[in-house]
């Protein structure tokens, strides 16, 4: 990963985050601790957050939308989450959409993992209600799928539309599944770190009967503090052979399926 595309990784981690320790900034980046600490010197040089003992804090107004500002959503940047354990992320997608049938009205939320879905959709022809409008556009063109958006504002970061309403246009929608992308998965459930996020997750999943999670093998670490829904609402998870086993067991625990895929293979299959 280049200088440049870290410095974006970190910089969503202080949105997401008053304070992000050099563990975390290596793991979300995949480089050395002393790169990490090269970074953060310098984004504190360039007046992006303050240089503390361990880490980088964020700036006192740094997480806040002011008016006149781009909306954001208090999570990571869908440029800067789709550099981010691709491979992974495409073998999770491939194998949701095997579940698929032609015919079927399905829920996609927005997010890295659930946008890979429209590469194996173009030649599926399903009901689909996303919330992200770059999954919408991707399928609009290149699909046979119809598609329905939900009302609401651009968040043009994250490239989703949420609505901070109770009463919108997905009332009266009925699908047999939602695939949905996570901040996190724990002990308590699916979590994300903004409250409008979690809100607009918790109002399509009323929707659905079924919940399928695609969650890559970087999502079993703590990190949000919103719980969309509890593991027994989970009917399939979707994750890659990197996992922790121990988390798994934990899932197979509480009912839900797992489903593991192998990235080394999707990347042998693309290459």
């Amino acid at each position: 990963m280049h200088e440049r595309e870290r410095w974006q990784v970190i910089k969503a981690l202080l949105r997401e985050r008053s304070l992000v320790r050099i563990a975390d900034a290596c793991r979300a980046t995949g480089v050395s601790e002393a790169s990490i600490r090269r970074d953060f010197a310098r984004l504190a040089e360039q007046g992006v957050a303050i240089r503390v003992h361990g880490g980088l804090e964020a700036l006192p107004d740094t997480t806040a939308n002011t008016p006149g500002d781009v909306l954001s959503l208090a999570t990571r940047s869908f440029d800067v989450s789709q550099t981010l354990n691709i491979d992974a992320k495409r073998a999770i997608a491939k194998a949701a959409v095997a579940l698929c049938a032609d015919g079927e009205t399905i829920i996609i939320n927005g997010g890295t993992t659930t946008y890979q879905m429209g590469e194996y959709l173009r030649e599926r022809r399903l009901k689909v209600l996303t919330n992200s409008y770059l999954l919408a556009d991707a399928l609009i063109h290149t699909s046979k799928c119809r598609v329905a958006l939900p009302g609401g504002e651009v968040y043009r970061e994250q490239g989703m539309i949420v609505s901070p309403f109770e009463e919108d246009a997905i009332q009266h929608y009925s699908a047999t599944r939602m695939f949905m992308s996570a901040i996190s998965i724990g002990p308590l459930g699916v979590i994300e770190g903004d409250p409008l996020l979690a809100r607009a997750e918790s109002k399509l999943l009323k929707r659905a009967d079924k919940l399928i999670v695609l969650a890559d093998s970087s999502k079993f670490v703590s990190r949000g503090s919103l719980v969309v829904c509890p593991l027994s609402r989970i009917d399939t998870l979707i994750t890659d052979s990197d996992a922790p086993n121990d988390a798994l067991d934990m899932l197979r625990g509480q009912g839900v399926r797992v489903v593991i895929v192998d990235a080394s293979a999707q990347t042998t299959a693309a290459a």
